[in-house]
């Protein structure tokens, strides 16, 4: 664990875990934003504490077990709402009141039972990146068949028109791709308390899934990293990611010419990956966690975090400035699709996802390697579901 020290030892100090200070660019950055705010202090202090994304649940989760931990925590929505149940957090409607902000439209997933337990920290949109030069006329298709037209089109010499993830070791991002299709197709991975993975929607979306894995238009076996670098080298025509993966491109091959558009299935709705500031329920600082609130969800300390963290969304609605969008303009697409946005979580047993996620990926795998139909292997995956995980 690297912990930073830039405050005064005199002030009331608050611990802030977050992988996001564990990260290579953006943490240096985020510890320079937050001494922004010890700076402004006379009374409180943040004191960052790094620990990477693999490690910090786990980590934080048995601090807490044993009463203690950090007193503000970075989770990501599986963990935020693992942590929910088990009464680790404490609601911030307590410390003060937030009516005053404009909150972004993922604001609404913060909140459980009418009490918001967290703020939004980052939210990463989900749309469509695309090489102009491997489509007809550089222009994306509109919708799902004009996209499969120009995934085949775009596919051969070496050359794919799509990407996504079908492996078991990228469960998670599998999960993600899979979710985004059910999305688009209207379909819900749960609701009421009830798993629904063997619904009409969510049947067809894999189906659709599957007619994509099976056209051969997508390198089949690669993992995001290999994929995405093949996107930024001219050999991926299309790819539905979160607007991060278009910062790793302009990064790592600022002269490559690249775009976004919305993704080209019937329904708007796509997939967010959201991270909430949640507090713990051991600490006792909360005027201090109160005096951090208020100070982070100024519109300047806002924009500042917005532009750090790139193409995601921050708490509450902030303009991007010109300078960045003249710089990255296919940032307009993933914040266009802002009020669509809904977690990577199975809607009403969101404690439950990760079994989830393991119960379907199994499954489609079925499908997608072992040739049985979507319909079968999402009617045995509701099956599972019921029996493994909600044990009825």
């Amino acid at each position: 664990m690297n912990v930073t020290r830039s405050f005064a030892q005199t002030k009331e100090t608050l611990t802030f875990a977050a992988g996001l200070f564990a990260e290579a660019g953006r943490g240096d950055k985020t510890r320079a934003w937050v001494d922004k705010f010890n700076k402004s202090q006379d009374r409180y202090a943040i004191e960052p504490v790094a620990i990477s994304f693999s490690k910090l649940a786990d980590t934080v989760f048995t601090q807490m077990g044993g009463g203690g931990g950090p007193d503000l925590i970075r989770f990501d929505q599986t963990d935020f709402f693992a942590a929910v149940p088990a009464g680790r957090l404490f609601p911030v409607d307590d410390l003060l009141d937030l009516s005053k902000y404009k909150f972004q439209a993922a604001d609404k997933f913060v909140k459980v039972d009418g009490k918001r337990i967290g703020i939004a920290f980052e939210t990463a949109n989900y749309a469509m990146l695309y090489n102009p030069a491997l489509l007809k006329d550089g222009t994306p298709p509109k919708d799902f068949d004009a996209f499969v037209a120009a995934a085949k089109e775009a596919t051969g010499k070496g050359k794919f028109g799509y990407a996504y993830r079908a492996t078991m070791p990228e469960r998670a991002g599998f999960w993600f791709d899979l979710s985004n299709y059910v999305y688009g197709f209207g379909g819900q991975w749960g609701g009421n308390g009830e798993p629904t993975l063997n619904s009409p929607e969510v049947i067809e979306a894999i189906t659709q899934y599957k007619r994509v894995y099976d056209l051969g238009v997508i390198p089949k076996g690669a993992d995001a990293a290999t994929y995405r670098r093949m996107f930024w080298e001219g050999k991926i025509a299309m790819n539905v990611d979160n607007g991060g993966v278009g910062g790793i491109f302009s990064a790592q091959a600022p002269d490559f010419k690249f775009d976004a558009a919305p993704s080209p299935f019937p329904n708007k709705t796509q997939g967010i990956t959201l991270t909430m500031l949640a507090f713990n329920a051991n600490s006792k600082k909360k005027a201090a966690a109160a005096a951090f609130i208020e100070w982070m969800l100024q519109p300047e300390p806002q924009a500042e975090l917005q532009l750090l963290l790139g193409a995601s969304n921050v708490a509450t609605q902030i303009p991007r400035a010109e300078e960045e969008l003249k710089k990255y303009p296919w940032v307009t697409a993933f914040d266009q699709n802002t009020p669509n946005g809904q977690p990577f979580l199975v809607r009403s047993l969101e404690s439950k996802t990760l079994d989830f996620q393991q119960v379907v990926c199994e499954n489609v795998l079925r499908c997608l390697i072992g040739g049985e139909s979507p319909k079968q292997v999402m009617a045995d995956a509701q099956a599972q579901a019921l029996s493994r995980i909600l044990r009825r």
